[in-house]
C-alpha cells in the first residue's frame, strides 16, 4: 500500500477484527475514522447479487461527478475490467478477502489519474455482507472534482494476507493485470494465469514474453 488513506483504513480494520476473518459492521465508529470518511465507502449486495455503493463520502462523489448511492460498483471500470472487478469483490463479501487495486482513471475530457483502492470485508451476516473501501487519489491533479472521471483502467491487483504482513504491506509486489482477463477464471485463477514468478534483488519477474 502506497497512499496513507489505504495504510490508516488498512490498520483501523485489523484493529477492529482482532483475528476474527472481518469485524462486525456495527464496530465500525465513523469518529474514529473521521479524516478518512470524504474518501471512503461502503458497498453492499443488490438484489440481483451485484455490488452497488451504499454510502460514499463527499469527496469520492465530487471525483465521479455524481452521488454514488445507489450506484454499480462495477460499472466504475472500462468494460473489459468490468467482470473482473465483480469477482474481486464478491470476493470480498463471501470469502472476506482483502483487496488492493490500482487504477488509472479518465475524465470526461481525457484528463487522467491514478487512484490505489483498498476493499476489506465487514462481517454483516450470511444474508447482509458488506464491503468497507476507501479510494485515494496517488497525486491530485487541479482539475480533480472539477472534470469528473468517467471511465477507468485496472493497473495492478494485490489480494492481502493480512495475518502475515501487516506491517509490511508496502513492499509487496503488485500483479500487472493482463488487457483482456478470461471472463471465465476467478481472481486467484487470473493471478495465477500470468505465469510463475521469480524474483531478481528487488524485482518480480514472471515467465512469458515473446517467444522466438
Amino acid at each position: 500500500m502506497n497512499q496513507n488513506g489505504s495504510i490508516t483504513l488498512f490498520h483501523y480494520w485489523n484493529r477492529l477484527r482482532d483475528g476474527r476473518p472481518a469485524p462486525k459492521r456495527s464496530e465500525v465508529e465513523p469518529a474514529d475514522i473521521k479524516s478518512l470518511l470524504a474518501d471512503t465507502f461502503i458497498l453492499e449486495k443488490d438484489t440481483r447479487g451485484e455490488a452497488v455503493f451504499r454510502l460514499a463520502g463527499t469527496r469520492l462523489c465530487a471525483v465521479y461527478g455524481r452521488e454514488l448511492k445507489g450506484f454499480s460498483f462495477p460499472s466504475l471500470w472500462r468494460e473489459k475490467n468490468q467482470r473482473l472487478i465483480s469477482k474481486l469483490i464478491q470476493g470480498v463479501f463471501d470469502q472476506k478477502s482483502v483487496v488492493l487495486i490500482t487504477y488509472e482513471g479518465f475524465s470526461r475530457t481525457d484528463r487522467s489519474s491514478k487512484f490505489e483502492l483498498l476493499a476489506l470485508p465487514l462481517d454483516g451476516g450470511v444474508d447482509n455482507p458488506r464491503c468497507l473501501g476507501v479510494i485515494s487519489a496517488a497525486e491530485k491533479p487541479f482539475w480533480l472534482g472539477a472534470d469528473p472521471i468517467a471511465d477507468a483502467l485496472i493497473d495492478s491487483i494485490r489480494l492481502v494476507d493480512p495475518e502475515k504482513e501487516p506491517k509490511f504491506l508496502k513492499n509487496r509486489p503488485a500483479i500487472d493485470v493482463p488487457s483482456l482477463v478470461p471472463s471465465e477464471l476467478d481472481p486467484s485463477q487470473a493471478i495465477s494465469a500470468l505465469g510463475q514468478a521469480r524474483r531478481i534483488r528487488h524485482l518480480v519477474v514472471f515467465d512469458g514474453g515473446r517467444g522466438e
